[in-house]
Formats: structure tokens, C-alpha cells, sequence
């Protein structure tokens, strides 16, 4: 229990009775649920900010209000999760209300936790002086620890450095054990439970000495200091009378418990999130936190913004259709003035590279109906969905921007096992025989040298690889020998090829990476590609129209080489808006992806995730899905839409078929055949 806190009351002068005139006209600036929400009193308050309703300027509202209402701007706490994104509602502010917006205390939660542990971390050990650690630096420190306890000379390989490091900056922003963290994200890696623990206590240790702190340490320390030292949360709590805090339905458990006991000496919290939009588990943020608020802060109001200045009403149906069947939410329901606008599309293609070709013609009658490039993003579920569709675009001359993980040809496991396909179509390929002879156990920089010299020399490679002996004897026989039986293979096709050195590249791909359950399925996806191409040399002179820059595609467009349209990862999507919307391979399997039907609250942020989305479309949103889908393990298999389509209206999309040029079909409720 708190010490209760006593109050002495100061009475008013004649002066002060009067009610204090607001220098801003806030009804007259913001629609009636944000006024309700910025003017609110003392007490806690969750605000539910739908998509595009104007949460930002909702906050910097409510920080002039606070201040012009007299709050001494210097009690006023400000967290969001970027620091440019605090500077700017502190910007704003000052803008409406003056210079005193400058005191307020604006950050992320690790900048603000840098700067009380400075002043107040002394009473839990933390000199004020103390270092901290970047992640390169922690890993290190981990790579030395784990060396001092002779961790690294054991028989079954033990997780690399940066591996270590994910895991217990899982455990501590989730509160959960190291030991939950591994059985539950890296099974792999359960025999080494017993190990992994002694080496993050020795880890601790190794940075108390050192007065050293690494990112995560720094909200780890503030909890500690706010549990453990009563003086401290009470002086920290009085001095930040008012919190608010921005995008909560991202924040961890950790973060959520550092909140709660900043507000020990009263309950003035304002949190502002979508409970919709929380796709974050993968980073330790957790639903449940925005859905919990009103029980860590009994008597909460809760205010909704559901008025949207984005998207037309017709893509905002689709969306709330969408959510209606989250099993778990704050019920709101979305609206806009812009009533009107074109029904979004479900758009059914026969494949992959159809979906792709359709993408790429309708960007181009967009752009001719005045859309630029730069107001067209592509937004899928994984990184790798987008690869046909990179090459597609390509041929079309469009030039794209990706956001989200690496290009999928540039990922370091599908360019090892495209070295082994190249070295076989043209054996003196000495950049590819050096990727692959690098990948063998023992093989460094001067051997692989010493190999190629004598392979250009004219000599019988298999025989030049089978010749050597000591330790890289074996693997370069095993290399040797699946490299020949494929050699001279025009009739095999690229797909039996890549499933051929999938299987000998396998150990190889557990041994180097890690987290090599992901990117299996990654080479899953290239021999899906794969399938689609007749001979090896097509295959290959496709996927050399990637070029290696990783950020846009390199083709300039006629006359407008300034734009660029959007491929990117929904993940890195939220938060963005553009005029038109495509969301490819709504399937069943891929998107909700078919890992997520094990376990209930994983296969709802899927659904968020689709929301998030449908809501970043402005005017024109194109939901794509192929029915002939490549199944690594059964063959082709017909595919049916995505299970979030289940329960929506036929009424709210344009259902639509595509053709071929001079076929029968139409286009949904058009008449005109797409091709």
C-alpha cells in the first residue's frame, strides 16, 4: 500500500474565483469526440483513436489544453515511441499555446528512464555516470561472457551472440522467464536452457561491474527503482502529475508496469491506441495491455475518436465488417464525410504471376487516371509474397521502393542456394563456386582461393574437390557429388534442381543461421517460383533483373523518374496512407499465415494486421489472391480467399474475375476484361 498523501487546500483570492479564460477556441477546432477526449478531467482516461481519426492532433490538443487550462507544463509527462515523434507534438503545441510547451517533458520511455536513473539510480546502484550500451556492443559483451564460461566448445552448437541477445531482451520486456521465452520461440535451442541461464546472470553481472546498462536495462532499472525506493516514486510521481502516452496498444508488459507506478500518487494518465492496430507481439508488445487499462486504472473513462479523414466510407464498411469479428475489442465503429467512392475489389487470379501482371497493368491505368506512383503501395504479409511481383514490375518499367526486410534475392540463404544452381549452369561462375565453397565446413578465404584457381585451370572440378583431404575433406566430396548428379542436367527442371540442393544444403542452413526455421520457408517460396519456369537459364536470367541495390528497383520510369510506388511489409505500413491500396495473396495459409492456427490470440493479430491494412487505403483498395497455390508438401492445391473474408457482406466488394485478353469474363460490376 501507498502512503496516503494529505492535502492542504489554498483558497481562492477574489481573482482566481473567476473560471480562467482559454486562449484557444477548442470546439471550433476539433470534432466533438476529440473535444470530449482533450477537455477531460482529472482521473484516467483511454482514449480509442481509430484508424486515420486524428489521434496526433487529439494529443497535441490536449497538451495546450492541459497547459491552458494551468497546469505547470514541467508536470506534464509525454511518452511515445519515437523521440521525433514527442518533438513534434511538443512543436505543435507551442504552437497553439506558446514557448511554455518547451517544459514539458516529452520522450520515449528509454530517454525518460535514462534521465531520472541519472538523478535518482544511486538508492538501486546505478551511478549516475553509467554507460550504455548499443546493441553491437551488448552482443560483444555477451560473446565474451559466453567464451569465459567455455560456452563455445560445446558439442551442439550454441546460439550465436545475437540470438543470446534476443532472447533475454524478450524475457525482460515481457516479464517472462528466459526458460518460458526458449520452449516457447526457440525450441531448437531447449537443450541449452541450463547454460543460457547461467550466462545472462553471469551477463548481469558482467554490466553491474562495469556500471555499464544496455537499451533494455534502462526500463529494467526504472521498474526496479520505482518498486524499491518509496522516496524516489513518490518525488518522480508528484512531479509528473500528468501522463500521457501515445500508441499504447504497442507497449510491452514491462512498459505498462513502469506507467502504472509513475502514477502512484495519482491516477492522471491519459493512454491514446487502437486496440485494432496491435500487430507488435513479435516485439514483446502485448494486446492485453490497452484491453487491461480500466483494471490497472480503476474508474477509467474511456473516450472513441471514430470519424476517419483518410478512407471513403465504402472502405471503411469493408473495415469494420473486418474487425466485427475480433473475438476480443473496444466496439467502435468508423465513418467519414467522404460518403462516396468506388467499392474495394477481391480480385481472383489463376496464379502468382497472373496477380502479378494485373498489379502491374492496373498501376499503369491508375497513373493515367492522375494517381502518381508515389500515392500506389503494394502491402503484403511477408517479405517474400512480393518477389514475382518485383520481377513483373521490372518488366514493366515501374520503379518501386521496398519497405519491410531485405529484398527476398538478397537474403544470404536464397543467394547460397542460387550459387549452387548458377555453378551448374555455367561452371566457371568463379563469384558463385567461391559462395558455395565458403559454405563448406573448414573451407576459409585462401582455401576456396587455392580450389578455384585449380578449377579455372582446366581441371575436372568434382575431381579437383574430391582430391582434398583433412578437415573440409568430406564436405567437398558431399559438395561434389550433388553438384555431378545435377551437372549437365538440361532436363531436370529448376524445381527438381532446388529441391535437390535444398536437401544438401539443409545442414549447412541450420549450422549458419540461427533462426533457420524462417528462412526454410523462404527457399519453400523460391521452389514454389521455380515451378513456374520451363528451363534453368529462364529461371536464372529472371532473377538477374533484380539489381543488388536494396532500396528501390532501379528502373527509370518515362518522364515522372522522381516517382516511385510502395512494395512494403504491413508491419512497416502502419501509421502510412496512400490513394490506392493493393493487399496481395489474401489466402488462407499465407495471410492469415498458416502458423498462426495453432493459437487463438495469434491468429487475431493476424486480423488486426489485415485491418491495419484495408485502413491504409485513401480511395482505391484491390484485395488480390491467386486459387492455384503451390504446396511444397501436396502439389498444386486449389486455394480459397482469406478466413477474414468469411463473414463479409458480398454487398461491400466488387467481386472479381481476371482473363485473359479475348476470353470470357468480366470485371466485377464493370464490364470491362482485365488481362
Amino acid at each position: 500500500m501507498e502512503r496516503e498523501v494529505k492535502t492542504y487546500v489554498l483558497k481562492r483570492s477574489d481573482d482566481d474565483a473567476v473560471p480562467r479564460k482559454l486562449s484557444i477556441d477548442y470546439a471550433a477546432a476539433l470534432n466533438s469526440q476529440q473535444l470530449a477526449a482533450v477537455t477531460a478531467g482529472e482521473g484516467p482516461s483511454l482514449v480509442i483513436a481509430g484508424a486515420g481519426s486524428g489521434k496526433t492532433r487529439t494529443l497535441v490538443y490536449r497538451v495546450a489544453y492541459l497547459i491552458d487550462s494551468g497546469v505547470d507544463p514541467s508536470n506534464i509527462l509525454l511518452l511515445t515511441f519515437t523521440r521525433k515523434s514527442a518533438q513534434e507534438m511538443v512543436q505543435r503545441a507551442g504552437e497553439l499555446i506558446g514557448a511554455r510547451s518547451e517544459r514539458v517533458c516529452g520522450g520515449t520511455f528509454h530517454s525518460v528512464a535514462n534521465l531520472l536513473l541519472r538523478r535518482y539510480g544511486r538508492s538501486i546502484g546505478v551511478e549516475p555516470g553509467f554507460t550504455i550500451l548499443d546493441r553491437g556492443d551488448a552482443e560483444d559483451l555477451i560473446a565474451l561472457v559466453r567464451s569465459q564460461l567455455g560456452l563455445n566448445e560445446k558439442d551442439k552448437r550454441f546460439p550465436r551472440k545475437g540470438t543470446i541477445m534476443e532472447m533475454i531482451s524478450k524475457s525482460e520486456n515481457t516479464l517472462r522467464s528466459l526458460e518460458e521465452i526458449i520452449l516457447d520461440e526457440f525450441g531448437h535451442f531447449a537443450d541449452h536452457i541450463e547454460d543460457l541461464s547461467r550466462l545472462k546472470t553471469a551477463y548481469q553481472s558482467a554490466k553491474r561491474q562495469k556500471q555499464l546498462l544496455d537499451y533494455d536495462d534502462l526500463l529494467v532499472m526504472l521498474r526496479q527503482l520505482l518498486l524499491l525506493d518509496e522516496t524516489a516514486r513518490m518525488t518522480i510521481s508528484r512531479q509528473f502529475r500528468y501522463i500521457l502516452v501515445d500508441e499504447y496498444q504497442d507497449t510491452n508488459r514491462l512498459q505498462a508496469e513502469v506507467v502504472r507506478k509513475l502514477a502512484a500518487t495519482h491516477n492522471n494518465v491519459m493512454v491514446v491506441g487502437d486496440d485494432s492496430q496491435s500487430i507488435y507481439a513479435f516485439r514483446g508488445a502485448t494486446f492485453k495491455n490497452i484491453m487491461e487499462f480500466p483494471q490497472l486504472f480503476p474508474g477509467t473513462q474511456i473516450y472513441k475518436l471514430e470519424e476517419n479523414y483518410r478512407s471513403t466510407q465504402p472502405i471503411l464498411n469493408l473495415a469494420n465488417c473486418i474487425i466485427d469479428e475480433a473475438a476480443e475489442k473496444y466496439t467502435k465503429r468508423l465513418f467519414t464525410r467522404k460518403i462516396d467512392g468506388p467499392l474495394p475489389s477481391l480480385v481472383e487470379a489463376a496464379g502468382e504471376n497472373t496477380q502479378s501482371r494485373f498489379i502491374a497493368q492496373k498501376i499503369l491505368e491508375l497513373r493515367e487516371e492522375g494517381v502518381p506512383l508515389s500515392e500506389v503501395a503494394v502491402l503484403f504479409r511477408s517479405s517474400f509474397h512480393s518477389f514475382d511481383l518485383e520481377i513483373e514490375l521490372s518488366r514493366k518499367g515501374l520503379p518501386f521502393i521496398k519497405r519491410g526486410g531485405v529484398k527476398f534475392i538478397e537474403t544470404a540463404h536464397v543467394k547460397d542456394l542460387l550459387a549452387h544452381v548458377r555453378v551448374i549452369a555455367n561452371p566457371l561462375d568463379t563469384v558463385s563456386w567461391n559462395r558455395v565453397l565458403m559454405l563448406v565446413e573448414g573451407v576459409g578465404p585462401k582455401k576456396a582461393h587455392d580450389l578455384l584457381a585449380a578449377i579455372v585451370k582446366g581441371g575436372q572440378p568434382f575431381d579437383v574437390l574430391r582430391g582434398v583431404s583433412g578437415r573440409s575433406g568430406q564436405g567437398l566430396k558431399s559438395l561434389a557429388n550433388t553438384l555431378e548428379s545435377l551437372s549437365g542436367a538440361e532436363a531436370r527442371s529448376p524445381s527438381e534442381q532446388v529441391n535437390q540442393i535444398y536437401e544438401y544444403y539443409l545442414p549447412i542452413l541450420k549450422e549458419q543461421y540461427d533462426d533457420y526455421p524462417k528462412r526454410t520457408r523462404d527457399l519453400d517460396h523460391l521452389h514454389t517460383i521455380a515451378e513456374g519456369y520451363p528451363g534453368v537459364n529462364e529461371f536464372l536470367a529472371d532473377l538477374a533483373l533484380e539489381p543488388p541495390d536494396g532500396s528501390a528497383s532501379g528502373v527509370d520510369a518515362p518522364d515522372r523518374d522522381d516517382e516511385r510506388l510502395v512494395l512494403s511489409t504491413i508491419h512497416s505500413a502502419k501509421g502510412l496512407e496512400w490513394q490506392a491500396v493493393f493487399v496481395i495473396w489474401i489466402v488462407d495459409g499465407r495471410f492469415p499465415s498458416v502458423y498462426s492456427f495453432v493459437a487463438d490470440e495469434d491468429l487475431e493479430e493476424e486480423r488486426r494486421l489485415f485491418y491495419v491494412s484495408v485502413t491504409r487505403a485513401k480511395r482505391h483498395l484491390f484485395l488480390t489472391y491467386p486459387i492455384n497455390v503451390y504446396d511444397k508438401s501436396s502439389g498444386m492445391l486449389l486455394s480459397k480467399p482469406s478466413r477474414f473474408l468469411d463473414h463479409v457482406s458480398s454487398d461491400l466488394l466488387d467481386q472479381v474475375a481476371l482473363v485473359e485478353e479475348g476470353g470470357r469474363g468480366e470485371w466485377g460490376r464493370s464490364h470491362d476484361p482485365y488481362y
